[in-house]
């Protein structure tokens, strides 16, 4: 602000001639700066093509791919209780919470960056209490007299080169990124959602299992001690039937243990405290099964479909517009400022009978020797736009390498199970003739004893194999970039604060109160 003196008035009657050539040269230095403002400096963004396979490798190439149904693919599995716990898991989780609070960071960003468009203003006032003293010999002391003072004054820069601009690209891009992550959060806890529950499911089933057959495993126990009082068996044999039932019970400790683990998860998945639903899911219910095939598209889809590849393309995006952002620095700039004063000895006198005064014009800076600091800007701009051109491109190989390892994994896994399935079968009816043999006294115990062992292998691989088509179905799901598509509102913020305006402070908490 420029000070003037309190003693004298502006009477305005500077050369009108004079006056009109300042404001013509004002004017064409203004209108100037104008017209440069519309340049930019910098790599200007395009989206990269990426080289992508025509098909996935189990595709065959005579047969048309149809589109991914990604929408809801959970409720393929065919479980009201998971549809559930997705919602839940969805409107609790606290990752999703801390996407949603970088969404409203980024959005923050991004209004901050477009604020530097536009023109600023202040305002200040002041008063003061002043009086010289005579220090010297011939001095004369004044009377003491209050002083006032107000002004305004407004400040733009024009942007010559775009670095402001430049900045609320890279605003957008960084806003269009926080979205994308929200979306990458959601598939991830989706997946895991439905994961943690196939596995619960399973491990109940395995042990349902595993106590299932140490119950049958006791009764042949329980026969061979019988046929041992009888003479037809020895001791031996009694004891080798009880430790064959004991070992298949020791299994059920660790599958609990497991299962636990499970529930657990899900809870916390849910922003519940682990215990939080071990009732329930007590209960015990079948193990999820999908609907299969699916259908798998074409590889340039998950380009669109996959958040993460979204989210690194617009990382990317980000990180040019911070190029020409740097490059800018190295240019002018030019700034339009202007204030304009009143200083008066009474408050009321302002505006009226009092001392006034303006400022107004353009201010030009020009970098003329930093020692290579700004290009230094830019070389470190342009190499972390390379680092997340790699990352996008990085992000595109781990999609199509999910895909094709779901896609193997589910389409095997299928083969295994029906593998397995005859092989459980054909070992529950060796299991049967072995027992009735035994009995009868045609076969020795330790035929029975190692059909009954083998039944409950198979059985047992029987359960995880259909617990591993349910987990890569997920897996399958994910890698197409299947997640949450309902409607998310992350406007709200986790902590409303209260009475956040001036007030009297308050003492913090002692260490005791904490």
């Amino acid at each position: 602000m420029t000070r003037k003196d309190s003693n004298s008035r502006t009477t305005g009657r500077s050369s009108a001639p004079a006056s009109r050539s300042t404001w013509r040269q004002l004017s064409a230095v203004a209108l100037a700066a104008t017209t440069l403002a519309g340049c930019v400096v910098g790599p200007d963004y395009q989206k990269p093509l990426l080289p992508m396979p025509a098909a996935w490798s189990s595709q065959k190439e005579a047969t048309a791919a149809r589109p991914v149904q990604l929408s809801k693919w959970w409720q393929r599995l065919r479980d009201p209780e998971l549809n559930t716990l997705v919602e839940e898991a969805v409107a609790g989780n606290l990752d999703v919470a801390t996407a949603k609070a970088r969404i409203r960071e980024a959005r923050a960003s991004y209004r901050q960056s477009a604020a530097t468009l536009f023109p600023s203003a202040d305002s200040s006032g002041s008063a003061t209490r002043n009086k010289t003293a005579a220090t010297t010999s011939g001095g004369t002391a004044s009377d003491a007299y209050s002083q006032f003072q107000s002004g305004f004054d407004a400040s733009w820069e024009l942007d010559l080169f775009g670095a402001n601009r430049r900045s609320v690209e890279a605003a957008r891009y960084g806003m269009d990124a926080a979205q994308e992550e929200l979306r990458s959060t959601l598939l991830t806890l989706v997946g895991d959602v439905a994961s943690n529950y196939t596995q619960a499911r399973g491990y109940q089933a395995r042990i349902q299992l595993a106590r299932r057959a140490a119950a049958s495993q006791r009764q042949t126990a329980e026969l061979t001690r019988t046929m041992a009082e009888a003479g037809t068996v020895t001791a031996a044999d009694v004891a080798k039937a009880k430790g064959q039932a004991s070992s298949t019970e020791a299994d059920v400790p660790t599958l609990e243990a497991s299962y636990a683990e499970a529930v657990h998860r899900l809870s916390v998945l849910t922003g519940r405290p682990p215990a939080a639903l071990t009732e329930r899911l007590k209960r015990g219910a079948p193990i999820p099964s999908p609907r299969l095939p699916i259908s798998t598209g074409v590889p340039a889809d998950i380009l669109l479909s996959r958040p993460d590849v979204r989210m690194a393309e617009r990382q990317y995006a980000e990180y040019t517009a911070r190029i020409g952002q740097a490059e800018a620095a190295r240019y002018p700039s030019v700034s339009l400022t202007g204030d304009i004063d009143t200083s008066a000895f009474k408050l009321g006198d302002l505006g009226k009978n009092s001392t006034i005064g303006w400022s107004f014009g353009p201010t030009l800076s020009v970098p003329l020797f930093n020692a290579g600091k700004l290009q230094a800007a830019v070389d470190v701009a342009e190499a972390q736009r390379d680092q997340y051109f790699i990352a996008y491109k990085a992000s595109v190989l781990t999609a199509l390498e999910d895909v094709e390892n779901a896609s193997v994994s589910l389409t095997q896994e299928r083969i295994r199970n029906g593998k397995l399935a005859s092989s459980a079968k054909s070992y529950g009816d060796a299991a049967r003739l072995e027992r009735m043999l035994f009995k009868s006294g045609e076969t020795s115990l330790l035929d029975v004893l190692d059909a009954e062992r083998s039944l409950y292998s198979a059985e047992d691989a029987l359960l995880q194999s259909r617990v591993l088509i349910a987990t890569d179905y997920i897996a399958l799901n994910k890698a197409f970039g299947g997640g949450w598509d309902g409607a998310i509102d992350s406007s709200r913020p986790e902590i409303v604060d209260a009475k956040t305006g001036p007030r009297l402070a308050s003492k913090p908490p002692k260490d005791k109160d904490i």
